[in-house]
């Protein structure tokens, strides 16, 4: 739960900005964490995807923005890439339901600020931009653990689902499985590796 209701840690004047983009195709989500923005000092622009967002930050930029990293149709780092071409100087931070590691390495390598996984609230989206170049995601040449086959196809199943901007049918098709063999796999939780702590949540839920 977003915890608008808290006394604020950091406001507008604390990240350098009085403006920000939220994009997320949850209505009540969004909503919420742009009221906890405005109580924090910040002209407030949303949006419930890329189409929308491209559009609102077109006629008036902003000085950061708040992307989900999955919505229906073109995911949030297609979204990233476009608003920096936009506007070089815009910070990002990418929010996803599940954090992964490649997820939020493609993120910052993409040029976000920081990956943090939901629920994220306004004070945890403000602390890492107030972090600014210290992302706390690797970003230069790691070396993880080998992950196991189960991993690897865990891995690869949701990456192709991204691609698909979540469309579950397509995603199938891709990867040469029958529709609801994906959804049964799409219910595991991320097999643990030997060795290393589990990075991935539960994803509860998924639709076309």
């Amino acid at each position: 739960m977003m915890a608008e209701e808290s006394t604020p840690m950091y406001g507008s004047n604390d990240v350098g900005a009085d403006s920000i983009l939220l994009v997320d195709d949850t209505l009540i989500l969004r909503d919420r964490l742009a009221m906890a923005m405005r109580q924090r000092g910040f002209r407030v622009q949303t949006a419930g995807n890329y189409e929308e967002a491209i559009e609102v930050f077109r006629h008036s930029p902003t000085d950061l923005a708040v992307l989900d990293l999955r919505m229906p149709g073109r995911s949030g780092l297609d979204l990233l890439r476009r608003l920096l071409q936009m506007h070089p100087r815009v910070r990002v931070i990418m929010l996803s339901g599940f954090g992964s590691i490649p997820a939020s390495i493609d993120a910052v390598r993409a040029g976000a600020v920081n990956f943090l996984s939901k629920p994220a609230d306004a004070d945890d989206i403000l602390a890492a931009f107030h972090r600014g170049d210290e992302p706390s995601v690797p970003t230069g040449e790691v070396s993880f653990p080998a992950p196991s086959l189960a991993r690897n196809e865990w891995e690869h199943i949701h990456r192709v689902l991204s691609d698909c901007g979540g469309n579950i049918s397509e995603a199938a098709r891709r990867l040469g499985i029958h529709r609801r063999s994906l959804q049964r796999k799409l219910r595991k939780r991320a097999p643990e590796d030997p060795a290393t702590p589990e990075v991935i949540e539960d994803q509860e839920t998924l639709c076309d």
